[in-house]
């Protein structure tokens, strides 16, 4: 049998890494590629003590495969909190947080069921559609940027900038012109944003950002910069419209495949809040983080050098054995509920309880519209996105 090998740019992992992983975890836990020269940890305990290890692996250098191996790399304009180390980034977070809480997420929940009714009513005259063209695409974005104050007119251009900045070959590490165009469109449109926000602030996450104070490790207090709060901006901005997008187009695809556990679903909506959990568990969105290692370290007798990258497969945790039972089996009645699909430590996933209740509304209103939908399996299309996992296509019958 030849050796496990783990290409994140190749059309495997694309299609379906599972199998991959598979191997990996029992193989090669602490996976080296010869060809990428990065390391790559599969096992759901090792992952997250690598998450909690800030002296040894750093958030500090980038997430992708092509900022991490760039010496010279330097955040700039673009640095935000998840390029952040503590105590640093302990402080960033606490502002951000604030828009994120239990109270905050119960007065958004009106608004969003309001927003996603506006999407499906006018599907319903069909006999198909796109769950993720017509729906799962377009609908996260306006939560996101209405929460951080982005005008309606500007916020499906956010989207197609994302998806322009992720988009992948098969074989391609690093961004092409094309996607470093969309980059700089983004991070020029939202440094003109907060421009603008300082001189009329609003009732938005922006311009509470512009109007907060940050505690230096000297005690001082200081304001936050344009490109600071850009940064957050386009960080947020991406992770709000991906996330969800992708989690309903696979969980629109997991049901189809598993038609008893969406009957349980049809059958009692109380269940809908596991159901995302073990859509999310299943096929997470986000497969790996990037990290860098800083300092000699030593898994399963593999040597890991400073200064190498470092993926937290998170996707393979997810379907460890020895933390799941029978994890590739789509069970949405699953006890186990500690998945990394939105990363663990310090820089998990900020905005996942508004994710979380996104899908849960979604696929409510999904119940109830369609208790019958099939998926049209040749008409699926999955996306080719650096980390990103999910479909760009799901195209149902009614």
């Amino acid at each position: 049998m030849a050796s496990v090998d783990f290409d994140p740019f190749s059309r495997e992992f694309f299609d379906d890494p599972l199998a991959t992983y598979a191997r990996m975890r029992e193989e090669a836990p602490c996976f080296h590629s010869d060809r990428w020269d990065f390391y790559a940890f599969s096992r759901f305990e090792d992952i997250v003590a690598v998450h909690l290890d800030t002296e040894n692996f750093t958030s500090t250098h980038g997430l992708t495969y092509e900022h991490l191996t760039d010496p010279d790399f330097d955040p700039g304009i673009n640095r935000s909190m998840i390029m952040m180390d503590p105590p640093e980034h302990n402080r960033y977070r606490r502002l951000v947080s604030r828009s994120f809480t239990p109270r905050a997420m119960a007065s958004y929940r009106h608004k969003v069921k309001v927003l996603i009714r506006s999407y499906l009513d006018p599907l319903m005259d069909r006999d198909g559609f796109d769950m993720v063209e017509d729906f799962a695409a377009p609908f996260p974005v306006e939560i996101i940027c209405a929460i951080l104050g982005v005008p309606e007119t500007d916020r499906q251009m956010i989207r197609l900038q994302t998806d322009a900045m992720l988009r992948r070959e098969e074989g391609q590490s690093a961004a092409s012109p094309a996607q470093i165009e969309a980059a700089i469109g983004q991070a020029v449109y939202f440094l003109d944003f907060v421009a603008a926000k300082r001189k009329k602030p609003a009732e938005d996450m922006c311009s509470a950002l512009i109007e907060a104070r940050v505690e230096t490790e000297d005690g001082d207090l200081v304001s936050l910069t344009d490109h600071e709060i850009a940064g957050f901006c386009s960080l947020l901005g991406a992770a709000g419209s991906e996330t969800v997008t992708k989690a309903l187009g696979n969980a629109t695809v997991l049901f189809h495949r598993n038609p008893a556990e969406w009957q349980k679903v049809r059958a009692d909506p109380s269940k809908i809040d596991d159901a995302v959990e073990e859509v999310l568990r299943y096929w997470a969105p986000s497969q790996y983080q990037g990290r860098l290692s800083v300092n000699e370290t030593h898994w399963h007798g593999v040597r890991v050098p400073p200064g190498k990258p470092v993926f937290l497969v998170t996707g393979a945790a997810n379907h460890d054995p020895r933390e799941f039972v029978n994890p590739e089996v789509f069970d949405i009645e699953r006890r186990q509920r500690l998945a990394l699909s939105f990363g663990h430590g310090i820089h998990a996933c900020i905005g996942a309880a508004l994710a979380r209740m996104e899908c849960a509304v979604a696929l409510e209103e999904i119940r109830n519209r369609w208790p019958d939908f099939t998926v049209v399996e040749d008409g699926l299309e999955r996306v080719q996105m650096t980390n990103v996992a999910g479909f760009s296509r799901v195209p149902v019958i009614v």
